[in-house]
């Protein structure tokens, strides 16, 4: 299985930290938060990952180099004209995630989620995502979708949960849109009225690094 680390956003509201840095590639502790997603894909058996970028993009490849450091092999997906969101990116990407079930991941997340759950995971021949979701923070408090007893994802429930950034696709997913700017909701909108999602909840640790308070709050947790 292969993973995709989204890397492409700018990253506004982390200045002036990202005048000069990619979000992904800002130091929480003694690391970069992108590297802890590639050691934790690769704990999971994870050995190829495409990584997108628009933002500084030129940075990514010149710190992670090809993988060989870190136990896996990257190759990346630059979106030369700027961002094109999260749908518009991970379409770019197909030709280099194969026609199997892939993983995605946000890139400005941290997280000790155990990406083996996903890679065991099949998706069958009527889903077309499965979504790790997780208590709503502070930030989210009402949350994005709620879970049904069967695992099925709805857009309403009296308990909504957020999404992760982090998800199983199929590529059919994406395989009718063109490459253009497009986010991941409408896509995920349709998919939940086609009852074609399903989704898990993980009470484990994590944290969306959005702001420099939540990144301070994150290095005094590692340290």
């Amino acid at each position: 299985m292969k993973a995709m680390i989204l890397a492409a956003g700018r990253g506004e509201r982390l200045r002036p930290l990202t005048d000069h840095t990619p979000k992904p590639l800002v130091y929480a502790g003694n690391k970069r938060l992108i590297e802890y997603l590639i050691d934790n894909l690769v704990s999971a058996g994870i050995q190829e990952i495409v990584i997108n970028y628009a933002h500084l993009g030129e940075q990514f490849p010149a710190v992670l180099g090809n993988g060989e450091n870190y136990g896996c092999r990257i190759v990346y997906s630059p979106e030369t004209a700027g961002s094109l969101e999260t749908a518009g990116g991970i379409t770019q990407a197909l030709s280099l995630l194969g026609d199997e079930p892939f993983i995605v991941v946000n890139g400005d997340i941290w997280t000790d989620f155990d990406f083996s759950v996903l890679k065991k995971r099949a998706l069958g021949a009527d889903t077309d995502c499965h979504l790790i979701m997780v208590n709503n923070p502070a930030h989210n408090p009402d949350g994005d979708f709620a879970i049904q007893a069967d695992n099925v994802v709805s857009l309403d429930g009296k308990s909504k949960f957020t999404f992760s950034g982090i998800g199983l696709y199929h590529p059919r997913l994406f395989q009718h849109l063109k490459v253009e700017r497009k986010a991941l909701r409408p896509l995920f909108e349709q998919a939940i009225k086609n009852k074609r999602m399903t989704a898990e909840l993980y009470d484990g640790r994590w944290s969306d690094i959005g702001t420099l308070e939540r990144l301070e709050a994150l290095e005094q947790e590692l340290n």
